[in-house]
């Protein structure tokens, strides 16, 4: 059983990709459009943590740095690495890192005599935050760059990847491309859209909401190792209900509150500036309920002003 309560979206993800199958299907639709070149029985774990000395003449500096999932395989016989390093929020750094992963890891292996030749490596940054990636992509996105450099300069890029934006027609296993849609709908509020009666692993739906942030929507989730997705996305469509309707009642209490406010005001004062009347209409409501325990300490608008702002 899942303890969602000690997990976060990163985390989430990663569960989910360090799945061999989930990780394989994922790499084949968004680089090879869907073929299946990158087998999930020929995926061996990779030691990812790039920590080692480098040398200097006058310091010693110790670099560490990990990825979030990396694998070795073999394409048509050639030794692979491929890697995915999943953002859940927008990373401005990303491009810098990525480059830093990469040259540490070809550093090791240089140091590794037993490497006759470098092995080449792959990274997909898998973004799955609500927002549009407004971050670089290329490291040339960071400055200006002469037009005479131009021709020179090594300009590093990052091959990324938004889940809202998958064509998950291009994803071969089943749970993956559910999982994808589970976290496209979610973000779409779409929670009625997936009306085909399929069954998803229970614990990747529960990752699509914590990774989406509608963990809380869900109410009385289905026991069992699957469930109807079609089902699931009522539920959380009800408890977006649920939310919704808080929510109004919520409205309710505080446009209440402020015309009452306002007329006991109007009783004590004698009359409402538009600047006053504005400042309360603009009020929390933790503001309006501290201004109706003071209310019959009010005897100007400036006082009024001191518990509202």
């Amino acid at each position: 059983m899942i303890l969602t309560n000690k997990l976060t979206p990163d985390s989430a993800c990663r569960t989910f990709l360090s799945n061999d199958t989930h990780f394989a299907s994922l790499y084949n639709a968004i680089l090879f459009d869907g073929k299946q070149v990158i087998h999930p029985e020929r995926l061996v774990r990779y030691e990812n943590d790039t920590s080692f000395i480098i040398d200097d003449t006058k310091s010693v500096e110790n670099k560490k740095r990990r990825r979030d999932i990396v694998v070795k395989t073999d394409i048509n016989g050639v030794y692979c690495l491929l890697s995915i390093e999943h953002q859940s929020t927008i990373d401005f750094e990303m491009v810098i890192r990525w480059g830093i992963y990469e040259m540490l890891e070809y550093l090791k292996q240089l140091k590794n005599k037993k490497n006759k030749r470098l092995v080449p490596q792959v990274m997909i940054v898998f973004y799955t935050g609500d927002k549009k990636w407004n971050a670089p992509v290329k490291l040339s996105n960071y400055f200006d760059i002469p037009e005479e450099l131009k021709p020179y300069f090594n300009d590093w890029k990052i091959y990324l990847v938004d889940v809202k934006e998958i064509d998950t027609s291009k994803i071969k296993d089943e749970q993956t491309r559910y999982f994808i849609e589970a976290i496209q709908e979610m973000y779409k509020g779409n929670y009625e859209g997936l009306h085909r009666k399929v069954k998803m692993n229970r614990d990747n739906f529960i990752y699509a909401a914590i990774i989406t942030g509608s963990l809380d929507l869900i109410r009385d989730l289905p026991e069992g190792d699957e469930i109807d997705m079609c089902e699931g996305m009522e539920r959380m469509a009800e408890g977006f209900r649920n939310e919704g309707r808080k929510e109004g009642l919520m409205e309710g209490e505080k446009r209440e509150k402020k015309i009452t406010l306002l007329s006991q005001l109007k009783v004590k004062l004698g009359n409402v500036s538009n600047q006053l009347e504005e400042a309360i209409q603009n009020s929390s409501i933790e503001k309006l309920n501290t201004l109706t325990l003071s209310i019959f300490d009010i005897t100007s608008e400036e006082d009024v002003l001191k518990i509202i702002n």
